[in-house]
C-alpha cells in the first residue's frame, strides 16, 4: 500500500526519487535517517512523520504545517535547542508502530504547497547544525524501504482519524468479530457506525426483506427501483456498506435452535430484534461461550396525538450477567406495541444505535468510562437518561 500510495503521489515520490528515505504508514508520511545534533553535540538520527490529507488515493495538499519527530530535540551547535521549531514535547502513540517524542512549528509566509517542501524544509533545518560538525550528514540516504503491504479492513484509509492524531486509539478495535442480529433499524444504524472502524469482520444476521417500510428507520435513502428489487436486508446493506469496509459477512437467515451455535465464535455481538423467545436462546447461547453483548430495545406508544416512549441499552459483560434475567429486560411479546405496526421512528434507532455503540466504544477502552453502568434507559418526553446495574 504504501509505495503505490507513493507511486500515485508527485510530490512524495519526488522525495523518494531525491533519496530521501520515505514510507507511508496509515495516513502518516515518514521521513526516517534525519541527521540531527542533541544536546551532547553528537551527530544522531531521528525521524519526521507528518499527518498526509488523501483524496482519490493520492496525497493532497498539506492541511497543517505542524510535523512530529521521533528522537531528542535537535540542538544548535552550542548544545541548545533549535527553538524556531519548538511546539510541545510529549511522548505519544500515533499508530501501534509509529511513536514520537516532539512536534515542530515552522510555517512560510504561504504555507506548504505540497508534502516535498514541508518535509525537506524541515530536515533542513533540523540537519544544517549536525553538517558543520559532519559534512556527509544527510537524510538523503538513497535507501529504500520495503513495503509491509498491510491488508486494511478498510477500502481506503481513515483521515479522519489521524488528522485528530487519534488512529492508535481507534485501532484497539483492530481483529474484533462483530455480530449485528436484527438490521431493520437500530441494527442497520449500528451498521453505519461500526462499518467506520477497524474491527476485522462485522457478521450481518437477518432472514427478512429491505422493504419500503424499512426505509424510514435505516440510515441512506434507497430509490423506489431498489425497493422493488425486495432483496433481504442485509444484501441491500452489504451493497453499500462493503464499499467501506471489506469484510462484511452476512448471513441471510434467523437465528434459531439449528444455527445460534455459529455465534460462538464472535468476540461482541449486538441484538436488535423483538422476538424474546430467540432472545433468550441468543442469550444464553453467548453467555455459554463467553461472548459480551448489547441487547437494544425501544418502547413506543401513542398518548393522545404524540408519541412517548423509552429507549434501552443493556450490556452483558463476563463480569456481569444476572441483570439480563433480573427485570431490565422484558421477555413478554408485545405485539400490540406501536413500534411492531412499523411506525416511523428513524431518529429513535439511530439514537438507540449511538448509546450502543459509545458503550462498545468504551468497553475496548477507545472511550472513557468512568460509571461502567451495564443497563441505561432514555427517557423521550422527559430527557432523562439514568444509568443502572453498575458492575463490581
Amino acid at each position: 500500500m504504501s509505495h503505490k500510495l507513493i507511486d500515485h503521489s508527485p510530490d512524495v515520490k519526488k522525495l523518494r526519487d531525491n533519496g530521501y528515505e520515505v514510507e507511508v504508514i496509515g495516513n502518516y508520511l515518514l521521513m526516517h535517517s534525519v541527521p540531527y545534533l542533541n544536546a551532547n553535540k553528537e551527530v544522531v538520527k531521528g525521524t519526521l512523520v507528518s499527518n498526509v490529507s488523501i483524496a482519490n488515493n493520492q496525497v493532497t495538499k498539506p492541511n497543517t504545517h505542524v510535523i512530529h519527530f521521533a528522537g531528542e530535540f535537535p540542538c544548535n551547535i552550542d548544545g541548545t535547542i533549535i527553538r524556531q521549531l519548538q511546539h510541545s514535547s510529549r511522548t505519544t502513540n500515533l499508530t501501534d508502530r509509529i511513536v514520537v517524542n516532539h512536534s515542530f512549528s515552522n510555517k512560510p509566509a504561504n504555507g506548504y504547497q505540497n508534502y516535498y517542501d514541508k518535509m525537506v524544509q524541515y530536515a533542513e533545518i533540523i540537519s544544517a547544525p549536525a553538517r558543520n560538525i559532519d559534512p556527509s550528514a544527510t537524510a538523503r540516504t538513497y535507501k529504500v524501504i520495503e513495503s509491509l503491504d498491510e491488508e486494511s479492513v478498510l477500502n481506503y484509509s481513515d483521515t479522519n482519524s489521524s488528522k485528530a492524531e487519534i488512529e492508535a486509539i481507534n485501532q484497539k478495535l483492530s481483529g474484533l468479530k462483530i455480530g449485528i442480529i436484527g438490521l431493520g433499524g437500530t441494527g442497520s444504524y449500528i451498521l453505519d457506525f461500526i462499518a467506520k472502524t477497524y474491527v476485522g469482520e462485522i457478521h450481518l444476521y437477518d432472514g427478512d426483506k429491505f422493504l419500503q417500510h424499512n426505509a424510514f428507520r435505516a440510515p441512506g435513502a434507497p430509490s423506489l427501483e431498489e425497493l422493488n428489487e425486495s432483496v433481504l436486508k442485509i444484501d441491500y446493506l452489504y451493497n453499500i456498506y462493503s464499499k467501506m469496509h471489506k469484510h462484511i459477512i452476512t448471513h441471510g437467515l434467523f437465528i434459531n435452535e439449528s444455527n445460534v451455535g455459529m455465534l460462538k465464535d464472535l468476540d461482541f455481538v449486538f441484538v436488535c430484534i423483538d422476538k424474546s423467545e430467540i432472545k433468550e436462546l441468543i442469550f444464553k447461547k453467548l453467555e455459554d461461550e463467553g461472548v459480551e453483548f448489547i441487547d437494544t430495545g425501544i418502547g413506543v406508544e401513542r398518548v393522545d396525538d404524540s408519541l412517548i416512549g423509552m429507549i434501552r441499552t443493556t450490556t452483558s459483560t463476563k463480569n456481569k450477567r444476572d441483570h439480563v434475567w433480573n427485570g431490565c429486560i422484558s421477555f413478554a411479546d408485545e405485539e400490540n406495541e406501536e413500534y411492531a405496526s412499523n411506525i416511523q421512528i428513524a431518529p429513535l434507532n439511530c439514537l438507540n444505535a449511538t448509546f450502543a455503540v459509545i458503550k462498545f466504544y468504551k468497553r475496548y477502552g477507545v472511550l472513557n468510562d468512568l460509571e461502567n453502568e451495564h443497563h441505561s434507559t432514555y427517557s423521550i418526553n422527559v430527557n432523562q437518561l439514568v444509568s443502572d446495574e453498575i458492575s463490581a
